[in-house]
This record gives C-alpha cells, sequence and structure tokens, in this order.
C-alpha cells in the first residue's frame, strides 16, 4: 500500500502484566483506513513491552508488511510528513488469554 492513500491509521492494543516476573506483555490489531473500501488490518503479536511501545511496534509491523514509510525511523513523523490520522488505544490490566 502506497504511504499517500493512507488516512487513518487505528491500534487497539491489549496489555498484560506479568505480576511474578514484573514484565509487561502486549499485542495490537491495527486498521489501516478504517471504515473505507480499501481498509486493512495488521496484527502484532504477543510480545514484550510497556507504555507507549506498542505504538512504535505497530510502526515496525506496518513498515515490515506494507512495505511503505522506508524513509521514516519513527510514527510521529511518518504520520506527520503524510498528514495521517493516528488513534491509539490500550487495554491495561488484561489477562493473559485476551492478550495472546
Amino acid at each position: 500500500m502506497n504511504a499517500r492513500k493512507i488516512k487513518t491509521i487505528d491500534i487497539t492494543a491489549k496489555e498484560w502484566f506479568d505480576k511474578i516476573n514484573g514484565n509487561s506483555y502486549f499485542s495490537a490489531i491495527i486498521t489501516i483506513n478504517f471504515g473505507m473500501k480499501n481498509s486493512k488490518t495488521v496484527n502484532v503479536p504477543f510480545q514484550y513491552g510497556y507504555g507507549e511501545h506498542y505504538r512504535d511496534m505497530a510502526f515496525q509491523e506496518i513498515k515490515k508488511q506494507l512495505g511503505c514509510f522506508k524513509n521514516h525511523d519513527s510514527y510521529w513523523n511518518a504520520y506527520q510528513s503524510y498528514n495521517i490520522i493516528d488513534r491509539s488505544f490500550k487495554h491495561e490490566n488484561c489477562l493473559k488469554r485476551e492478550v495472546k
């Protein structure tokens, strides 16, 4: 997909905190061009990370699967350059089975 055709990027992440080892893990679903004919869904697999790290990893997954934004090293710069609407939300305190 061409980066110029991307109008919106919606990221919904779920986070689980492993109390025994003290680590946070997340997974996410990315919807590109939500509600449009050319919408596409990309999954970010279960992995270690906390805070806003899910947004960085979502951007890396978009770059890998769609082959766009190759000249950008951060999601913020890419979204600003192409005037993309970014909507991100993270559900915290999820169960491990909800995140996997």
